[in-house]
Formats: structure tokens, sequence, C-alpha cells
């Protein structure tokens, strides 16, 4: 799922000018009525690239579609097949990027080198232990309980870059942190209360809150193996000079040896297991759920670097932010996630938590360029962990 670490807005240039052409070639006027109308359409297509609305609109839509379709395809009562599910992601993000590049649209792919896979290869284990993580963590919980755990990784990445980037924590952060814990302690009690109320103290209850306490342990680690993601992708991005689609490249090719050899050694292929895991009533939705979830990387991608270009670094942030209150009721209402007041309070703090996060990196960023107005600072892994944190499926 992958991909949205490290946004590269150089990248969006490209792709703004590659637009630009095609743009300018449907616009070209010729006699003939369809060019009249391929000029029209490529008017209105003109329009909606450079329209702010639009672009925070598909960022949106692309985050919180892939984390419902995740949500959907490993929810089956008999579903055990998630490496395999992540190989077939892999699979298709892999084909769609080498397309776009046949096509001229990622002209600049980094070919694959063994010194640079063999520098890469521990990140993309951290990689592997994300997304499957974050999918058993899915399977376990209900999506406003997962999005409302996962800020708890801007905590852990947050000291990880206090450890070994020199990163600051300042008050308002801080205050942030204690909201984030606050929300996560509300959601597991509203979770667990709402588990004993529905079925009440019996062997049914205990068995619930058994599922309960596998997803808890699944969150808790997916938020470890996500840090270690986002902090090595910081430590050799650079290095290796890689951008958004070179360290999407990496991590399926990377990965997808890894997932196959997993799932042939811990999964089940006899054909009994594959008829429960894709039940005749509903094996068309999940191929396309899962043929969905490979391109919605590609999606993802490009709608946070369009998003960037056409709104500002800042405003993306909050979106991101923002984005989790609509995410948290889409389980509500696609999964009939449970309705309390713990359940929603705990939305609630996870929201507010985000808007004061965001506002205090903001403040940092702003002292930061008053101390040093020279210098340009890098965006830090820790800014960019609640949209990480959301996609970590994104693969």
């Amino acid at each position: 799922m992958l991909n949205k670490k490290n946004k590269d807005i150089e990248i969006s240039g490209v792709d703004e000018k590659e637009l630009g052409d095609r743009e300018s070639f449907l616009l070209k006027p010729a006699p003939h009525h369809r060019a009249r109308v391929d000029s029209g359409i490529g008017s209105i297509l003109s329009q909606l690239e450079n329209n702010p609305g639009a672009a925070v609109l598909a960022y949106c839509f692309s985050s919180i579609s892939m984390t419902v379709v995740n949500k959907y395809v490993v929810s089956g009562s008999s579903w055990n097949l998630n490496f395999l599910y992540l190989s077939i992601q892999a699979v298709i993000c892999t084909a769609a990027i080498l397309v776009l590049r046949q096509m001229g649209l990622i002209p600049n792919l980094a070919a694959l080198e063994s010194g640079r896979a063999k520098r890469w290869l521990p990140v993309s284990v951290c990689f592997v232990g994300m997304i499957y993580t974050s999918t058993k963590s899915l399977q376990f919980l209900s999506v406003p309980v997962y999005t409302i755990f996962k800020n708890l990784t801007i905590i852990v990445i947050a000291y990880g870059e206090l450890r070994w980037f020199g990163g600051k924590v300042t008050p308002l952060l801080l205050l942030s942190f204690g909201f984030m814990v606050l929300s996560s302690v509300v959601a597991a009690w509203a979770d667990i209360q709402a588990v004993l109320n529905g079925v009440g103290h019996s062997e049914e209850a205990a068995a619930a809150i058994s599922t309960l306490n596998a997803g808890y342990a699944w969150m808790g680690l997916n938020i470890f193996c996500t840090a270690s993601y986002v902090l090595g992708t910081r430590k050799f991005i650079t290095s290796l000079n890689f951008k958004d689609w070179d360290t999407m490249f990496y991590n399926n090719m990377l990965s997808l040896p890894i997932m196959v050899i997993c799932s042939l050694v811990t999964e089940d292929w006899s054909s009994a297991n594959l008829a429960k895991n894709f039940p005749a009533e509903s094996r068309s939705n999940l191929i396309i759920g899962m043929l969905y979830s490979g391109l919605g990387a590609i999606f993802i991608s490009y709608s946070s670097a369009w998003c960037i270009r056409k709104t500002s670094s800042t405003t993306y942030s909050f979106v991101g932010y923002l984005n989790k209150l609509p995410l948290a009721v889409s389980g509500i209402v696609f999964f009939d996630a449970p309705v309390t007041f713990g359940s929603v309070s705990a939305i609630f703090l996870g929201f507010s938590s985000g808007l004061v996060y965001g506002y205090g990196k903001m403040e940092q960023r702003k002292l930061s360029k008053q101390i040093l107005p020279t210098s340009q600072p890098a965006m830090s892994a820790s800014s960019q962990s609640q949209n990480d944190a959301s996609n970590s499926l994104e693969k």
C-alpha cells in the first residue's frame, strides 16, 4: 500500500508539465468535430487540474477509500490470506508503475540496482511488517478504533527523531500527544464496553474480548513497524537520492519476494481454503477490491503531490489531520461500528489531537525560520506520520 512517504514537489512539477503538454495537445484547433470535442474535454481537465478544491477532495477520497477497501477485503469470517493479498497488491502496483514509465509519465524512475537494493532492503522489511500488521489490525478492530490508535505512531516517531535526528518536542506537541493517548484509552474502553453490552458476560463475550485483544496486539506491532519504516526511510532516502516513485518501486519490488515466500510458508493455498477466503457470492467484489487497492497506491501518490502543488504543505498536513474524522465516520457507515458516547468522544479527542499537533508543527516551523532565516528546514518524518498512519496500507 503504499507509499506516500517523503512527498517530493519536484515530481509534482514534472507531472504538471506533462499534464500541460497533454492539455495543449488537446486544445489545438482542428476543423473536425472530434477535435472540438477533445478541446472541450481538455479545457475541463485543465480547469479541474488547477482547482485546489478538487485536489483536496481527490486526496481525501483516495485515502478514505483505500482504508475502507482494505477493511472490506480482510473482514471475511474465514479470511487468512493476508500475505497473498499484499503480494497481489505489490504486483499490481509494480506493473502500474512500469506501465506509467513506458508511457513517459514517470520519466526518471530509478533503475533496480543491487547496491541500492541491499541498502534499501532493511527499509522494505519494515515496510512488509507495517502493511502486514496493518491488515491484521484492521481484521480485528473497527475502522474508528484503528484510526484513533494510529495516532500513537506520531509519538513513537517523534521520540525516534528526538533520539536519532535531533528533533524537538514543544509543549504544544506534548499536549497533542496527551490527547492522542487519552483518545486511544477512551476508544479501547468504549470498544470493550460495546462488546460487553452487546453480548453480555458470557463465553461469547470472552471470545469477543479475546478478538479485541488480538487487534490491540497487532496494532502495537503496527505502530512499531510504521515508526521503524518512516525513520528508516528518512535515514536512507536522501543518501540514495530517491524520489516518491523510486521509493514505491523499490518497496514493492523488494517486498514482493518476501511476501510470496511468507505466504507459501505460513498460509494455506489449498483449493478448500481458497474457496473459504473467496466465497462465490463475494468473489467478484473481493477481486475488484484487490485491483483497486493496488492501483489506489498510484492514485494516492499523485493526489498527494497534486494537493501539495495546488495548496501548500501546511494545508496538505491539515487536510491529513482533518481527514481522520470522515475516515472514522466511514467505518461507522460501511461496517456498522458501534456508536456510543465513548466512541464518539474518542473520535473527537483523536480529531482534536491531530489539529493541535498540526498547529504545533506549523508554529515550530515558523520558529525555525525565524532562528535560521536563510535555511529551509526539511520536513520531518513526524510531520508526515499522520499521513503515513492513515494509508499505511496504500502500498
